[in-house]
C-alpha cells in the first residue's frame, strides 16, 4: 500500500512538473526548416540552468536574426550545428565562412551543467576557450557523453525530433560542411505568437 502511494506521488509529481514547465511558452523557441527536412521543431529552453545563453538565444530570436539561417555543419550520427548570424545566412551564403561568425554581442561565461548531451539535447557551440559562446548552437541526433560537462546545454527538443533527424548531412570528410544547406526560415520564442 505505502509504495503504491509513493509511486502514485512520484507519477503525480512527474506530470504536474512537466505540465507546469512545458506549459511556460516564454521558454520555447520554435524553429520553422526548410530544405531537405521541413517541419517545426520545439525546443524548451532552460534558463533555470543556462540563464545567460537562454536569454540570448531569446533576444537572437526575437530580434530576427536566426531567420534564414543554415544548419552549416551536420555530422550524421551526432548533431546539427547552426546559428551562425553572421555568416550563416543563406542569401550570399559561403561555405567557407560559415560557423566562424556570431552575433554583435559579447560571447558569454560557460554554464556548464550537469545535465547530459542525449539525442534531442541542445547545446552552445563555441570555440576552444569555454567562454566563447555566442550566437551558434547544435542539436544532438544521439548521445555524446564526451560532451558532458564540457559545453552549455540550454535545451531540449519537445516536438520535431522526427524534423532534426532528417537536416541534410554534411561530408565527414569536410568536418559535417553542409552544401546546399537546409535553413531556419523562421525562429521565434511561442509565448511571441
Amino acid at each position: 500500500m505505502i509504495k503504491s502511494l509513493i509511486l502514485y506521488v512520484i507519477l503525480l509529481f512527474s506530470v504536474f512538473a512537466n505540465t507546469v514547465y512545458a506549459a511556460d511558452p516564454e521558454n520555447i523557441m520554435v524553429i520553422e526548416v526548410e530544405g531537405a527536412a521541413n517541419g517545426i521543431i520545439e525546443i524548451q529552453l532552460l534558463p533555470d540552468v543556462a540563464p545567460l545563453h537562454v536569454e540570448r538565444i531569446k533576444i537572437l530570436a526575437r530580434d530576427g536574426l536566426y531567420n534564414d539561417v543554415v544548419f552549416h555543419r551536420v555530422i550524421d550520427g551526432f548533431m546539427a550545428q547552426t546559428g551562425d548570424v553572421k555568416f550563416g545566412k543563406i542569401e550570399g551564403y559561403k561555405r567557407r565562412y560559415a560557423g566562424q561568425g556570431g552575433s554583435n554581442y559579447p560571447d558569454l561565461d560557460a554554464e556548464f551543467s550537469t545535465l547530459k548531451y542525449e539525442k534531442g539535447t541542445v547545446g552552445m557551440a563555441r570555440a576552444q576557450n569555454p567562454n566563447s559562446a555566442n550566437s551558434q548552437f547544435f542539436i544532438m541526433f544521439n548521445s555524446s557523453p564526451n560532451l558532458d560537462g564540457n559545453y552549455t546545454v540550454i535545451g531540449n527538443v519537445i516536438k520535431g525530433q522526427d524534423v532534426v533527424n532528417s537536416i541534410k548531412r554534411g561530408a565527414m570528410s569536410d568536418n559535417g560542411s553542409v552544401i546546399d544547406p537546409d535553413i531556419m526560415k523562421k525562429v521565434w520564442i511561442k509565448a511571441d505568437k
